[in-house]
């Protein structure tokens, strides 16, 4: 199953607008942003676990990442609620649940397969720094290494925002919501951009909180090897 696999062109998801589609575990739906692969895939999704449901037991072979959107998301290592971000590596192993429901963003397969640095923030916890030489725009790191920076950014009401010179770029909207390229971004709307293509979008007037990654499609993504 191949979806917004061009990663040579712009591609947007306005993820609330399409429907959810089963996983093979009951109660777990997902909303596929991009994937290369079947079951076991390079994906980006946005994964709803209804009250009381689970996922079996699993190890990830390419790792996992993931932020909690809204709800309580649970395994065995602790809870997680709305706003952490947490990085499984590869060879981590966890048996998810979410008691009373949860939504995530979650990405896998695309590690570095020799990371292993686990990874877990409360977003929500964290003080936003200012950004040098950006206007009207703070930060909360997540993480960062040689093929990749991850990180919340919240841009004021109204404020125009360029992103140059990066290696691949992806923005999921938390709050508020932005335009971009003659279109508006909403909560839960995508936008991934190719290496080297200029952002330059204008915050709502709410303005916005965003997950972004950057500089990690320096490299033409594969399907996992089986």
């Amino acid at each position: 199953m191949n979806i917004n696999d061009d990663f040579t062109q712009r591609a947007v998801v306005h993820a609330s607008q399409i429907p959810w589609v089963p996983s093979p575990m009951p109660g777990v739906e997902r909303r596929m942003l991009d994937r290369i692969g079947d079951e076991v895939a390079r994906a980006t999704s946005i994964v709803r676990y209804a009250p009381g449901s689970a996922f079996s037991a699993h190890t990830h072979t390419g790792g996992e990442e993931y932020l909690v959107l809204d709800g309580v998301f649970q395994d065995e290592h602790g809870d997680f609620p709305t706003g952490s971000y947490v990085r499984n590596p590869p060879t981590s192993a966890h048996t998810p649940s979410a008691m009373a429901g949860a939504t995530i963003l979650v990405k896998l397969w695309q590690f570095d397969l020799e990371d292993r640095t686990q990874v877990c923030i409360d977003t929500q916890s964290q003080v936003p720094s200012v950004v040098d030489g950006r206007t009207g725009v703070w930060e909360i790191p997540l993480f960062a290494d040689a093929h990749e920076r991850v990180r919340i950014e919240i841009w004021a009401a109204n404020q125009s925002v360029e992103i140059t010179d990066h290696k691949g770029l992806e923005i999921l909207v938390i709050e508020g919501g932005f335009s971009e390229g003659g279109e508006d971004f909403s909560v839960n709307s995508w936008l991934r951009l190719p290496v080297g293509h200029l952002l330059r979008a204008v915050a709502g007037p709410q303005g916005a909180r965003l997950w972004i990654k950057s500089d990690h499609l320096a490299q033409t993504p594969h399907a996992p090897a089986r």
